[in-house]
């Protein structure tokens, strides 16, 4: 008799406030990785029209939460703090993936779920350009300990959009830690791999830091945006590209590997 598994799909909310713009994005790369993803508004969730505990995913997609009054995606991470604050650490607790992507990144770090619960001990501020940087980037692929990048080369180029990207640490010891226990995903970098400042580092990013992970690797989040990669043509060089042959971009390979982690 043949035996035929099949994977599950895991229900994924991406959850939207006013401001947010990249969640229909979002939702579609999600559903071509073959998930089911939901848009949510976090107001039906406050008022118990949608339970956190009927999905396996959550996302907090990219845009300008609340017009990024005061700062970038602090009043959002305020919002989340003291409204859903419980539902999102027994989500964490359960051991489901949470994603922040952009402005989901700094709602994460200002609420303090990333890179350690219960506090915030890095933030995200504004660009050491002191402006809006729109382009791609190229990205050094860490050995983090999140399970969502593997089978990735050791370069990949995403496009970011933000004006506070710049990660900075609360002290030293924070950023070692930080680095001894593997929670930075990616970097900025140059094509060839290599470490180094404006452009390449878009933001003055500490550390070249582009994107972090939670210690049990499943609470992530990112500057740049995997939704905007999805397939090969969306790149600038595509047409040059060593790649090409492939239809699927890198950020097509991340969402896969999140719905991936429910087989």
């Amino acid at each position: 008799m043949e035996v035929r598994f099949e994977m599950v799909k895991p229900r994924i909310l991406v959850m939207r406030v006013a401001g947010t713009n990249c969640d229909r994005e979002t939702e579609w790369a999600f559903r071509l990785a073959g998930g089911l993803p939901q848009r949510v508004h976090i107001n039906r969730i406050k008022r118990g029209e949608v339970k956190m505990r009927d999905y396996q995913v959550l996302v907090i997609p990219g845009g300008f939460s609340y017009g990024d009054d005061i700062s970038a995606g602090k009043v959002f991470a305020n919002e989340i703090r003291h409204n859903i604050g419980n539902d999102i650490n027994l989500f964490i607790e359960e051991g489901k993936p949470v994603i922040g992507i952009c402005n989901g990144f700094q709602v994460l770090v200002k609420a303090g779920i990333l890179p350690y619960p219960g506090r915030q001990s890095v933030t995200l501020g504004w660009n050491g350009s002191a402006r809006f940087e729109d382009r791609w980037v190229h990205l050094k692929i860490e050995e983090s300990v999140s399970p969502f990048f593997r089978g990735f080369p050791p370069v990949i180029k995403l496009p970011v959009a933000h004006a506070e990207g710049n990660l900075i640490t609360e002290n030293e010891d924070v950023l070692k830690k930080i680095e001894n226990d593997r929670l930075v995903i990616f970097r900025y970098c140059a094509p060839d791999g290599t470490l180094k400042g404006y452009p390449y580092n878009p933001n003055g990013s500490t550390a070249n830091i582009a994107g972090l992970a939670s210690a049990s690797g499943l609470v992530v989040g990112m500057m740049p945006h995997p939704e905007r990669a999805l397939f090969r043509c969306f790149y600038p060089d595509w047409h040059r590209d060593e790649k090409n042959g492939d239809v699927f971009g890198y950020g097509y390979m991340f969402f896969k590997n999140v719905v991936n982690f429910f087989r």
